[in-house]
């Protein structure tokens, strides 16, 4: 069983739903997000959504993009990033991480050895945001061969036959996005997710993620009651923006920095 699925199995028996913070890798810079992994699993979170930076972050909202800014200004690097998932294994076994960003990067590098070195790093998923399940068909059919889920998009706006075809190739969890936009903006319409977390389900009995306006305690409490896994980005990338990227910052500053997410997960237990 891969981390996710034991991870979700897990949750299942305890009555509980995941809590799955997004952070950009290299903000304000790798030694930090190392520590901010550590931090987040401290503060409760169940599975680590790392984004890797890319030059031109068409589905992030402002907030994720001033975050890529800043990581490529360290040159955060796709390997690099795979280097912190390593050094993150040293101390953590448990906590399913999962890789999300555009392609570009991968491509770069090369389907296989991409796949090659998130595998050895200890990676258990990843979710390439401007690759449709249409066209990932080269990738995913190496990423099969290994233990790797490959974790697809849903929007408000996906037909039903598309929901179905999504559903068929993705493994791990989908991922439903709330909103129509990008991330960190707009309101939440509660019944208009429950509607469509319906249409997923019809499709898949595979978890279901909700990312996308997740801003606070409460909204997490609200999606937590209809979804398997909340999804908490921007909110969290607010506080990290906070950082500075010439200081050092132990562990326990770190996770006293970021009780957004202990709030959340407080809020989610309740």
């Amino acid at each position: 069983m891969s981390r996710i699925a034991g991870c979700f199995e897990q949750l299942k028996q305890q009555g509980r739903k995941a809590l799955v913070p997004y952070l950009t890798a290299g903000d304000p810079n790798l030694e930090t997000t190392l520590s901010l992994m550590h931090a987040l699993v401290a503060n409760g979170a169940d599975i680590i959504e790392l984004g890797f930076p890319f030059t031109d972050p068409t589905s992030d909202g402002p907030v994720i993009q001033r975050a890529v800014e800043r990581a490529l200004a360290t040159n955060t690097t796709l390997k690099g990033v795979l280097e912190t998932v390593s050094r993150f294994r040293e101390e953590d076994d448990t906590t399913p991480v999962v890789l999300m960003g555009y392609l570009n990067p991968v491509e770069c590098m090369g389907y296989q050895k991409f796949t090659d070195a998130a595998v050895a790093a200890g990676v258990d998923g990843v979710l390439i945001v401007d690759m449709p399940p249409e066209e990932s068909h080269d990738l995913e059919e190496i990423i099969h061969r290994t233990a790797l889920d490959g974790i697809f998009l849903v929007a408000p706006t996906t037909s039903d036959s598309r929901v179905s075809y999504i559903c068929k190739q993705s493994s791990g969890y989908v991922y439903y996005v709330s909103l129509k936009g990008v991330t960190g903006a707009g309101n939440l319409d509660i019944e208009s997710v429950k509607e469509n977390l319906a249409r997923v389900r019809a499709n898949t009995d595979l978890p279901v993620g909700v990312g996308f306006g997740i801003k606070d305690a409460k909204s997490a409490r609200l999606i937590s009651e209809i979804a398997d896994a909340v999804v908490v980005g921007s909110a969290l990338i607010n506080k990290i923006a906070e950082l500075d990227a010439s200081k050092h910052y132990s562990r326990e500053e770190l996770q006293t920095h970021i009780t957004l997410i202990k709030e959340i997960r407080d809020a989610m237990d309740a």
